[in-house]
């Protein structure tokens, strides 16, 4: 039916709660930064933090959806203290605050069979995801699905994020992946299925617990509406 299947990951593939105010991630991190000779308050260093994502979002005028590598910021949180981080440390930090954030983190029901199915009928599959990969990576392998992915964009490598084409027209022309032969499969209507029409490919969306709510009529080549992954074998996979 498709010979390339490309996935969102997030609401899609993953069920995922993160949580970035809760106090004691921001105590942990502080004593984090702390133990390293950077001395931070709590609050100090939630508002530093804050400001500088917002900073990096603000200064990639080139972008209409820009993203930035979050690993920036973990670096300059060390910096501002007159503390140079090496390349561990940053990745510690960083891995650090994403274990404090997480409140859930599994695999949907049906995902490890939907995408055996796929790869045993020898099918490309692809992840275009809005993520850091300094996150996501990890957490791909820890959830037992990187291996099945013949290409991974993450937002944060290329300083673009869905529901820019650009992001899209990346992952096309890096795979040579031929429009009629590709379907778009996400949670999210407006970064997931909008773009992805306009691009003239086939898409399939997929109501999940986190997706946006909807405020308008879906309009996609199949659609699935009760969060089941499972449909996707009976709808676009034979």
């Amino acid at each position: 039916m498709y010979s390339n299947y490309i996935f969102d990951l997030y609401g899609t593939l993953v069920n995922i709660n993160t949580n970035e105010e809760f106090s004691f991630l921001w105590e942990k991190l502080r004593l984090f930064y702390s133990f390293n000779r950077a001395i931070y308050t709590r609050d100090e260093l939630k508002s530093k933090y804050f400001t500088l994502v917002n900073k990096k979002l603000d200064s990639n005028l080139c972008a209409s959806y820009p993203d930035f590598d979050i690993e920036e910021v973990f670096k300059e949180l060390y910096i501002y203290k007159n503390i140079y981080p090496s390349k561990d440390l940053i990745k510690d930090t960083a891995h650090f605050f994403r274990i404090l954030s997480i409140e859930k983190l599994e695999l949907y029901e049906g995902v490890a069979n939907l995408l055996d199915k796929l790869k045993n009928k020898n099918k490309r599959i692809f992840l275009l995801t809005n993520a850091q990969k300094i996150f996501t990576s990890y957490e791909l392998e820890l959830l037992g699905i990187k291996k099945y992915f013949d290409g991974i964009l993450y937002s944060s490598d290329y300083k673009v994020s869905k529901p820019s084409k650009e992001f899209y027209n990346i992952l096309l022309n890096k795979y040579n992946l031929k429009v009629k032969e590709t379907i778009m499969i996400g949670n999210d209507y407006f970064c997931d299925i909008t773009p992805a029409k306009n691009l003239k490919l086939d898409t399939l969306y997929i109501h999940s617990n986190i997706s946006p709510q909807l405020n308008y009529e879906v309009n996609s080549t199949y659609k699935i509406l009760d969060g089941n992954v499972e449909k996707i074998n009976e709808l676009i996979i034979k």
